[in-house]
């Protein structure tokens, strides 16, 4: 495994899921971060051709998440058997998920919140969740933004204009919106997702 410097907020990588990298040259968090990002340019390419609307269940979760990071970890695209320092227990995985895709889906159905309201309030509940060993707000970002384009028939959110998965100002507001809306207040969450 590199020697990896977690940014703010990251989801630690432990020994047992570490083993199932499958690039061993791989020895920086830069080198890590670059083939992951290859990696989801290409999980891009493929969503670009196929424009997936059938995505709240757990079938597509994983082959998101399958998509974006196969390359780089045996694990991608199965949820993960540990608890981490944030996140539902990982055996309510499966259950958690299904309830959000169906409370999404109703949400939907009786037009309970604006578009905006209902992407930030399923971004912020699958980041809660955190489904996989890692790269989970990647993932729940691009569902999210799937969610949107796709599902809701508006534009992608620009998640602070600058790139998450590096420590910075924008990270640290995103997780600042993020433990704000643990508390139900969504307010910085909704502002920073267009900003």
């Amino acid at each position: 495994m590199p020697d990896v410097d977690y940014p703010e907020g990251a989801t630690l990588i432990d020994p047992d899921e570490a083993v199932d990298l499958l690039l061993t040259h791989i020895t920086t968090r830069s080198e890590l971060d670059r083939w992951e990002q290859d990696n989801i340019v290409e999980a891009l390419i493929w969503l670009d051709k196929t424009t997936p609307t059938d995505i709240l269940n757990e079938q597509f979760v994983k082959e998101l998440h399958q998509r974006m990071f196969a390359n780089v970890w045996k694990w991608a695209g199965h949820f993960r058997r540990s608890d981490k320092n944030v996140g539902k227990p990982w055996y309510q995985i499966s259950t958690n998920l299904k309830n959000l895709c169906d409370d999404v889906r109703l949400w939907i159905e009786l037009q309970e919140y604006p578009p905006d309201e209902m992407a930030i309030r399923f971004h912020h509940r699958l980041v809660l969740i955190h489904p996989f060993p890692n790269g989970n707000g990647r993932h729940a970002r691009l569902m999210t933004d799937l969610l949107l384009e796709n599902i809701l028939n508006c534009s992608r959110f620009t998640w602070g204009s600058e790139d998450l998965s590096r420590a910075g100002n924008a990270r640290q507001r995103y997780i600042a919106a993020l433990h704000a809306a643990d508390k139900h207040n969504y307010e910085l969450l909704r502002r920073f997702v267009r900003t």
